[in-house]
């Protein structure tokens, strides 16, 4: 009995794949296709041939909803630009702790007349 060969992920393979099932609607391809990119994607020695292979657009689709990992990995490598970060809306600034207020006097059981020469 022989071993079983060792089998690298392939570009030319997992596109293979990936037209087999946007065609067909085939699982089982998309699956392993998926399994593959991800190998690619999650292995910091494999960047170089997934950035070559999202170039495709089967696979860019794939990356984009799927696994979404192309461009964090171009901007960690320095090929390309970094993302611009949103701008945080101004707030307004936080309202201080407000001062307790001096408690009125109670009031008095008869009030005095407003006009008392009437």
């Amino acid at each position: 009995m022989s071993p079983r060969p060792r089998q690298t992920t392939s570009q030319a393979r997992i596109l293979e794949n990936l037209r087999l099932a946007s065609r067909k609607a085939d699982r089982t391809a998309l699956a392993l296709a998926l399994d593959e990119m991800q190998t690619l994607a999650f292995t910091p020695r494999y960047w170089l041939r997934y950035l070559t292979l999202i170039q495709h657009p089967l696979a860019r689709i794939v990356d984009l909803l799927v696994i979404k990992q192309g461009d964090k990995i171009a901007r960690q490598k320095g090929w390309s630009a970094p993302a611009r970060r949103r701008r945080r809306p101004r707030t307004e600034p936080a309202p201080k702790q407000r001062t307790p207020r001096p408690r009125r006097p109670a009031p008095a059981a008869e009030q005095p007349p407003l006009f008392p020469d009437l």
